[in-house]
């Protein structure tokens, strides 16, 4: 089964507690706190396997969380940290946060990526120690993991995409040039999968064919199959329009021509710009008005026009060698960018509240929200932490704090972050 769409909720491990413990040992006095710190949370990685070609596997699961830090010990002994959690999938996965709708990373190449960190782990006592502390009876506790709401989409790495309403030859054309064995049959949509190919030119030269399943009218509206598959369209640096120049399905190829066009832009007005050859197939069929009629309209727009019979290969080569000669002039295959996610998305959560607890004159501050907002603020850049000291006061936080009874130079700690509060 082929699927090319999944969201999955993914949650990297926690980070393990701080240990509160004091040096034991005979014949040594007042040993002072030797807690160890908790082991850090496994982080959640996505990995290309280039043994798979469909998400279906998400179907079946849709929760991933990592593993969590172990505690720390005594004698500073820390914890052991959490083992990563790998994550499978095909080459040309997009990760996008769903909120956001951000693109989280474009699983191109054999690069791993994080997509959620594992949770620091907690200070042990020993750590709280100072001239006037020097019996700390507390830890931190290590911080969440980050967990994110993820679609993963695939949308397949092919140099050229082949495009044509059904039965207009493309499957044929793609068997003949590749070694790719697509169903052939004389009906509509026998193709209801993209198939890819790869066409070699030669030692060291090859590039990557995708057979794209029949557009029809309205397909970027969701009539038909080719709404479900023109993402894969997206990558392609070169497309292959094959048009059927006899009409023996009763239709027009200059008609056809510009309906599937006017689908792309539709779907994705950069689509109408990408290069294009124009291929007239079943020619053994078409009369010489016919082959004359759509040569002078294709032409007259600007495009490279060839004609073929697909089933016997004739004319087969001669756009193939046309392919990789226009692939030899475009840029790379196109990769997506990726995009912060937004930290304003964050703030407003911060309804979801917060909790104060006071240990020894220290005031520790938790929210998971606000934890978010640390992963993505400079704490070195001025205007970043200008926004984060206004989240605290617009949270309440502050407000919550002078409640609580803090004065000015004591302690303030926020998961990993310690400053001394200045009124």
């Amino acid at each position: 089964m082929f699927v090319d769409k999944a969201t999955i909720f993914i949650k990297a491990g926690s980070g393990g507690d701080g240990k509160v413990s004091f040096h034991r040992e005979k014949f040594v006095a007042a040993g002072g706190p030797d807690g160890g710190d908790g082991g850090k949370g496994g982080n959640i990685v996505f990995q290309v396997d280039e043994n798979l070609a469909t998400l279906a596997d998400f179907n079946y699961k849709r929760k991933y969380t990592g593993h969590n830090g172990c505690k720390g010990d005594a004698s500073r002994r820390n914890g052991k940290k959490g083992e990563d959690l790998i994550i499978h999938v095909p080459r040309g996965t997009i990760i996008r946060e769903v909120e956001s709708g951000s693109v989280m990373a474009d699983m191109s190449s054999l690069e791993p990526f994080i997509a959620a960190k594992g949770g620091r782990g907690g200070w042990g006592n020993s750590h709280f120690a100072t001239p006037t502390r020097q019996v700390p009876r507390f830890a931190k506790s290590g911080t969440p993991g980050e967990e994110w709401e993820v679609n993963l989409e695939l949308k397949l790495m092919a140099d050229v995409g082949l495009l044509g309403f059904p039965n207009v030859g493309k499957s044929t054309f793609i068997s003949v040039v590749s070694e790719a064995k697509p169903i052939i049959a004389d009906y509509h949509f026998t193709t209801i999968t993209p198939v890819l190919g790869v066409v070699y030119m030669g030692e060291g030269q090859s590039f990557v064919m995708a057979d794209i399943p029949g557009l029809i009218e309205g397909a970027s509206e969701g009539i038909g199959l080719g709404h479900e598959f023109l993402r894969h369209v997206e990558r392609c640096r070169l497309l292959v329009h094959i048009l059927d120049v006899s009409g023996s399905e009763g239709r027009d190829p200059i008609e056809d021509f510009e309906k599937i066009n006017a689908e792309l832009k539709a779907f994705n007005p950069e689509l109408a710009d990408r290069p294009q050859i124009v291929v007239a197939n079943k020619t053994d069929i078409a009369t010489a008005e016919q082959l004359e009629r759509l040569k002078s309209y294709i032409t007259g727009h600007g495009y490279a026009y060839y004609t073929m019979c697909a089933p016997i290969s004739e004319g087969t080569k001669e756009v193939v060698d046309a392919i990789a000669a226009k692939l030899q002039t475009l840029p790379p295959i196109k990769r997506f960018n990726t995009e912060e996610i937004p930290v304003e998305l964050f703030e407003k959560k911060k309804e979801t509240g917060f909790t104060i607890t006071v240990n020894d004159g220290v005031y520790f501050v938790e929210a998971d929200w606000l934890l978010k907002i640390m992963h993505k603020t400079k704490m070195d850049d001025y205007e970043s932490l200008q926004y984060f000291q206004r989240v605290l006061i617009s949270s309440g936080i502050i407000d919550a704090l002078v409640e609580k009874g803090i004065k000015e130079g004591d302690t303030v700690s926020i998961y990993d972050l310690e400053f001394d509060y200045v009124p």
